[in-house]
């Protein structure tokens, strides 16, 4: 990340209010998901609700953002969801974090490259923690892991990031693979990256849990990003699907 955005006053509030940090016990329809980002973008920007980030699952499923390409869309085997966010292909499906960041960017900087590498820089940092380089590659969007036991120059995304702004107000956010089954993925081209893979925790012989990854996930975001608050849990039966 480089040294504007590390300085500080580009990512973190001035007040120090904090985000409100929720974590969804079943897994999410994506149209449920979207409806919930809609409605607290529209209250955050209007000043009627603290920022938030929702940490959740999903089924399994693909989403097309703005650049996707129909060519990259292999074998539709799960349902397939325009996200509006930017980006291509991606699969989400249980074992996967979904990370959706609702950050008001009217008192963080107004610099959504910024906001970018905030996010990459907090999964590169979640990965460290366990022993993982990730690493970020100029022109592709996403956290890599290079995998010379692959091959020369190879190298497997372990996470995706794709971010939409509504009235400098974020939403969708990051994927990282825990421990998805990543045959799901053969159905796309995902992101549009034909010579690289998939990984994930699994992938890389770490078996570690989600509610592990989540705490480390909540430290990270804290250091890059100000603090947070525990959400007090709604019961979760009535979005799952």
């Amino acid at each position: 990340m480089n040294e504007a955005c590390q300085s500080g006053s580009k990512l973190h509030r001035s007040d120090s209010a904090p985000v409100e940090w929720r974590i969804f016990d079943a897994p999410l329809a994506y149209e449920t998901a979207l409806a919930m980002m809609d409605e607290r973008v529209a209250a955050i920007a209007a000043g009627q609700a603290p920022e938030a980030v929702f940490l959740l699952e999903h089924p399994p499923l693909y989403t097309s953002g703005t650049s996707a390409r129909p060519e990259d869309l292999l074998n539709p085997r799960f349902p397939v969801y325009p996200a509006g966010r930017g980006g291509q292909y991606t699969y989400h499906g249980p074992g996967q974090r979904v990370a959706y960041v609702m950050l008001d960017l009217t008192r963080r900087g107004r610099d959504i490259r910024c906001l970018v590498q905030g996010l990459e820089q907090w999964v590169i940092d979640t990965l460290a923690a366990h022993n993982v380089t990730g690493e970020r590659r100029e022109g592709r969007v996403g956290v890599w892991v290079p995998r010379p036991d692959k091959g020369f120059a190879r190298e497997d995304k372990i996470a995706a990031i794709g971010v939409r702004v509504r009235k400098w107000v974020t939403f969708h956010g990051i994927s990282l693979n825990v421990a998805p089954d990543l045959s799901h993925y053969d159905g796309i081209v995902p992101c549009g990256i034909t010579d690289q893979g998939v990984t994930s925790f699994e992938d890389l012989g770490l078996l570690v849990s989600l509610p592990e990854v989540d705490s480390v996930l909540r430290t990270r975001f804290e250091a890059i990003f100000g603090p947070t608050s525990l959400a007090i849990p709604a019961p979760s039966a009535q979005f799952a699907k």
